[in-house]
Order: C-alpha cells, then structure tokens, then sequence
C-alpha cells in the first residue's frame, strides 16, 4: 500500500473483530466526507489523501464481504489471561485439608 493508511494493511485487517471493521468503516467514510466538503471550498492541500481514503473504504469492504462469503476467515476471540476461580467443591476440599493438617 504506497499511498493509503499504514494502520489498515490487509494482514492487520485480519486481526479486527467485525465491530471493529465496521467502526474503521465509519472513521473512513467520515473523513472521506469531509476531505470532499474540503475540496468542494479550496481548502484541501492534499489531493491524493482522497485516493487513499477511498482506497481504504474499498479494503474494509472487501474484507468484510470476504468475512460474509467464507472467503476469509474471522479472527481467533483473544482469551484474556485470567487467574483461575477455584470452585467451591475445590475451596471446600482445600478448607477440609487444611483442617487436618491442623
């Protein structure tokens, strides 16, 4: 990608949940507007941002199309690294053993 975001290359697009891919949807199409309404009054100094955004948009689609159609796969959901819940059959055995030990 010589021109677009570098935050939405298609190998990091593969890592984003769905929501996420939707919310970068958003973000894009929002600034795409508004870099128009900046052309549209002579304030925009940077014609070739259009391109990338537009770009980008065409990348999020795509990939969430691919998603709908089996094409590509939907992330692995990341397991957060939690301390393990004892239950109360285990807490109960434990308060049971230390007992005896006493």
């Amino acid at each position: 990608m010589a021109i677009g975001t570098k935050t939405l290359a298609p190998s990091e697009l593969d890592t984003f949940e769905d929501q996420r891919l939707v919310e970068e949807l958003r973000k894009a199409k929002e600034e795409l507007f508004n870099l128009r309404f900046q052309s549209a009054t002579g304030q925009l100094d940077s014609h070739g941002r259009i391109r990338a955004v537009k770009r980008d948009i065409a990348r999020l689609y795509t990939v969430i199309r691919e998603r709908e159609l089996g094409i590509r796969a939907t992330p692995a959901p990341v397991e957060k690294a939690t301390k393990a819940r004892k239950t109360k059959a285990a807490k109960s055995e434990d308060d049971a053993a230390k007992e005896e030990a006493e």
